[in-house]
C-alpha cells in the first residue's frame, strides 16, 4: 500500500462525508436563518423556538435524501472492500 493510495482513500472519504452531511446541515442553516429573521422581526428572544423547526426540517430532509445517502455510502464501501486484495498484494 503506497502513501498515494492512502491519501486517495482519505480524500474520497472526506469528499463522501461532505456530500452526505451537506443536505441536513444546509437545511438546519436555512431554517435557523429564517427563524432568526422571524425572531428579530417580532422581537421574540426565545432560544428554544428554532429547535423544533430544525428537527422537523432535518427529519424531512433525511427521509427524502436518505436512500441517496445510503446508496452513496454503500457504493463507496463496496469499492473500498473490493479493492483490499489489490492494496495488500
Amino acid at each position: 500500500m503506497t502513501p498515494e493510495s492512502v491519501m486517495t482513500i482519505g480524500q474520497q472519504a472526506l469528499e463522501l462525508t461532505l456530500m452526505v452531511s451537506a443536505p441536513p446541515l444546509l437545511t438546519a442553516l436555512i431554517i435557523g436563518l429564517v427563524v432568526s429573521i422571524f425572531q428579530a422581526a417580532t422581537q421574540l428572544n426565545e432560544m428554544t423556538l428554532s429547535f423544533i423547526p430544525k428537527l422537523i426540517g432535518i427529519f424531512v430532509v433525511l427521509i427524502i435524501t436518505g436512500p441517496w445517502m445510503i446508496g452513496i455510502l454503500l457504493d463507496y464501501m463496496i469499492r473500498l472492500f473490493s479493492s483490499i486484495p489489490y492494496m495488500v498484494g
